[in-house]
């Protein structure tokens, strides 16, 4: 079994002040995956991204009361997590594999209201994903790159605006793995997501948040550095025109997305399939 990042979002319509359920966006879902019920499975973060002050709600039975559950205040036009603190990352909370949450969002009342989670798998069937730790990024670094790439999102919520990561600058290294630290946006959006083969096609993602540019740069790095998991994912130059980026935003967004990645040394990164939880 592999390790697993996701990140999942979702979208309410006008709710005013009625906690909305979430409408999730194209290939997410509010079910924890079926995954090793004798490892972890933990919520990393939570954020929203609102054009009205709202509240975004997380409960289930299983976590710690199904009235209230986690509410996170989402204030006006900012993309940023709200649990935990974008700065400590210092609790992770553990979810029940196939348990549905009811995740639920209030904002205003003429507008489209985001969210995102973000969700690990110590151990998931079928993912064959690959990721390694902060140290390991130190030890093995060779060259850092910014890569970048144009996203222009829909109004809807949704996903939107993919492209390939090698859509505007095509200067990787053949055969050669990059870990990707983090990235920043020049435009508000909810979230940049990358995927690919290298990620078990599971979406891993970023906050969209410009005013916190230095913080989400190195986002892989300080969630492993706090959590002690490998969260750092490890892309291969050979996938590079199925390495694809796109965003989430409440609005139509052309934003930069600028991904920070690390040239790793030859043959210091093993398959997907010998990566391990820390």
């Amino acid at each position: 079994m592999g390790v697993g990042l996701e990140i999942i979002a979702g979208n309410v319509t006008n709710p005013g002040a009625t906690f909305t359920a979430w409408t999730m966006n194209t290939g997410n879902s509010n079910q924890v995956r079926s995954a090793a019920v004798t490892a972890p499975v933990k919520l990393l973060a939570g954020w929203g991204m609102n054009a009205t002050a709202g509240t975004l709600r997380v409960r289930s039975p299983r976590l710690h009361d199904f009235q209230q559950g986690i509410r996170m205040r989402v204030i006006p036009s900012y993309a940023a997590p709200l649990f935990p603190s974008e700065e400590t990352y210092d609790f992770s909370q553990n979810l029940v594999p196939q348990d549905t949450l009811t995740i639920e969002q209030t904002g205003g009342g003429a507008e489209i209201d985001t969210g995102a989670l973000m969700i690990y798998y110590a151990q998931l069937p079928g993912i064959a994903a690959r990721f390694i730790g902060a140290p390991d990024v130190q030890k093995f670094g060779q060259n850092i790159i910014g890569q970048e790439v144009a996203v222009t999102t829909t109004a809807t919520g949704n996903w939107s605006g993919q492209v390939a990561i090698n859509s505007a600058f095509d200067n990787f290294k053949a055969n050669t793995d990059y870990a990707l630290l983090g990235g920043m946006v020049d435009n508000r959006v909810l979230a940049v997501r990358i995927q690919g083969v290298d990620t078990g096609n599971l979406g891993v993602g970023i906050p969209g948040e410009p005013t916190l540019r230095g913080t989400f740069s190195n986002w892989f790095m300080r969630l492993s550095d706090a959590t002690g998991y490998n969260l750092v994912p490890v892309f291969n130059s050979a996938n590079k025109t199925g390495i694809l980026v796109d965003a989430a935003a409440p609005t139509i967004v052309t934003a930069t997305i600028t991904l920070f990645m690390v040239e790793l040394a030859q043959g210091s990164v093993p398959g997907a399939q010998s990566q391990a939880a820390a």
